[in-house]
């Protein structure tokens, strides 16, 4: 499947944890950040960017756990210059103030 394709196949199925980080993070609300979702960066497709300050959140369920295409994916992304920030699917839905506040603080060193 075509990398875009997969992307929108991404967007349109995404998980409850996604779900509701995008809720916070679409349309400018956190404090005016443009965040994209589902989006294809190099080979690989990331949930959420921000680009302005490089700062790349990835929602992670159990099939994350000590994965070493993980962290493959996040060495190729860091050089080329992101920092990748990775919250297990719970930490998002039972503690998304902190999550949020986590991003926000990133996002700012970094602009």
């Amino acid at each position: 499947m075509h990398q875009k394709q997969f992307a929108k196949q991404l967007r349109q199925n995404m998980t409850e944890a996604e779900q509701s980080l995008w809720y916070h993070l679409r349309a400018y609300r956190l404090n005016g950040k443009r965040f994209r979702r589902q989006q294809p960066i190099g080979p690989y497709i990331v949930d959420f960017v921000h680009f302005g300050s490089k700062v790349i959140v990835e929602a992670d369920g159990g099939q994350h756990n000590d994965s070493v295409n993980d962290k493959k994916r996040d060495a190729w992304l860091s050089g080329q210059g992101y920092t990748v920030l990775r919250f297990w699917n719970h930490e998002i839905l039972q503690q998304t103030d902190v999550v949020l506040g986590v991003i926000y603080g990133e996002v700012g060193r970094r602009e």
